[in-house]
């Protein structure tokens, strides 16, 4: 995994009324050391790309799918690494993302994917820190995707739509 991004599988209770989860806790330090300034929620029809854009002054995400499934990824262009994740509702993670990496999110499976994010930072209208790239941008080519440098997908440039199990 690239620096700073971590994955936390999140214990969830159940009984006959339905389940309790908890998504974050400050008492996570070696998960989440910062303060959480803001909450999103997104919802995606199936197969849309959420992609690419990253943060440069300081912002970290930390995504969890509520219902559906996404394929999310990490790209450092100084590196050339990619993450590739799966988030599905069906087994529950939060995932953060250090702002500094180019990162994206696709819609997978038949259900619209709903997505709640928490954000160090506050989006500040007037001078966001985004950064975007188009969703095909023919730049990203990762040299090793999940520390493997063996996947057919390797030197050549990002395809989300590249049909899975090759």
């Amino acid at each position: 995994m690239l620096l700073g991004v971590k994955t936390k599988n999140l214990k969830v209770n159940y009984d006959e009324r339905g389940f309790f989860s908890e998504l974050l806790r400050v008492d996570w330090g070696d998960f989440f050391e910062e303060n959480i300034a803001q909450v999103n929620l997104s919802f995606s029809y199936p197969n849309i790309i959420r992609a690419w854009h990253r943060h440069s002054k300081g912002q970290l995400d930390c995504l969890a799918i509520l219902r559906g499934a996404i394929k999310v990824c990490t790209y450092d262009e100084d590196s050339y690494e990619l993450d590739e994740l799966i988030l599905t509702s069906s087994n529950p993670q939060v995932v953060k993302i250090p702002g500094i990496y180019w990162h994206g999110f696709k819609v997978i499976g038949n259900e619209p994917a709903w997505l709640l994010y928490f954000m160090n930072k506050l989006y500040d209208y007037e001078k966001p820190d985004e950064e975007r790239r188009p969703w095909n941008d023919l730049t990203i080519i990762p040299k090793s995707i999940n520390g493997k440098t063996d996947d057919p997908r390797i030197g050549k440039p990002w395809d989300w739509n590249y049909p899975p199990h090759r």
